[in-house]
């Protein structure tokens, strides 16, 4: 007896061993008995057991897994055509279901492109080309009016649409699979009409440049009015005072003037050389308004304004 202890104590041991499994964080699992499931679906990490042998551990991702669809040209709703390529995003929610529908992630992916493509074909296939190309239908904007949140416009709607259907899909199959987003990665022009496209565009935002470039120039016209209506505005109001001044000099210029010529002596007599100083003032500046370095000037030599040049 002793000596078949230790065989009995190893193959317990090795029962054991093949009857445990852990299951980590980022797995689920099911076990299988003769290549067919039984139980119930094992997402809770930790510490399983399965009878050795007879049962085997079937293991799925439990994190989020990638679906990326082939580029497809797709024809729009007005006969052109363009290239799409779509991608999702998935998880198995129900191991003991996707099990049953589709064994491994490779017939998953399989599937997956069955219904993502065809979903994506006939939401396509619905709508103009404008339509799927532009995320809004709006013209160029300036910085002010461009919104700071929103939606993606139209193709906004697309992505939803094809991601409502693809879901009530994958509920009427039962696969045990979940789809939480599908996006259209990359969007392109038919050769064909790349081109023509490429220039209804340059020509639409070239008209909208030509649009703004014309009130630019209306803009520049009313400052260029308002900046000569201002400056003919200060200079006239420098004019008026310059010429205010001028008359208040003069005023008082004349107001001296008299004041010198009417000035008498100590018996009330009018100052004789005052009146001369007067006169000989005012000759000169006579002499410096008509005289320059080119003037002629032929005079008798009894007149008065000759005085002072004899």
């Amino acid at each position: 007896m002793k000596k078949l202890f230790p065989t009995i104590l190893a193959l317990l041991v090795f029962f054991l061993i093949n009857s445990v499994f852990i299951i980590n964080e980022a797995e689920q699992a099911v076990v299988t008995q003769f290549g067919k499931p039984v139980g119930v679906s094992i997402i809770d990490a930790g510490l399983q057991f399965k009878i050795p042998f007879i049962q085997k551990v079937i293991r799925f991702e439990k994190r989020i897994l990638e679906w990326d669809g082939a580029a497809n040209e797709i024809p729009t709703e007005d006969d052109k055509y363009i290239f799409i390529d779509t991608f999702a995003r998935w998880k198995i929610s129900d191991p003991l279901v996707f099990y049953k529908a589709a064994k491994n992630e490779r017939n998953a992916q399989s599937r997956l492109d069955d219904v993502i493509d065809g979903i994506v074909r006939d939401e396509i296939s619905i709508r103009s080309m404008e339509e799927i190309i532009r995320s809004t239908s709006r013209q160029m904007e300036t910085y002010e009016d461009i919104p700071t949140t929103g939606g993606m416009g139209a193709r906004g709607d697309i992505v939803k649409n094809i991601l409502m259907k693809v879901s009530s899909k994958l509920q009427d199959l039962n696969m045990g699979i979940e789809v939480l987003d599908v996006q259209l990665k990359r969007i392109d022009y038919n050769t064909q009409v790349q081109s023509k496209l490429f220039n209804r565009m340059i020509s639409e935002q070239n008209m909208i440049a030509e649009e703004y470039r014309g009130q630019g120039q209306g803009r520049k016209q009313n400052r260029l009015g308002e900046q000569i209506r201002d400056e003919k505005k200060i200079l006239s109001e420098a004019y008026m005072k310059a010429q205010v001044i001028k008359g208040n000099a003069d005023a008082y210029a004349i107001k001296r003037y008299s004041e010198a010529y009417e000035q008498r002596d100590e018996n009330n007599k009018i100052n004789k050389d005052a009146v001369e100083l007067y006169e000989f003032l005012k000759s000169l500046d006579a002499y410096e308004a008509v005289f320059d370095s080119s003037s002629r000037l032929i005079l008798s030599t009894e007149s008065k304004f000759f005085k002072y040049l004899n």
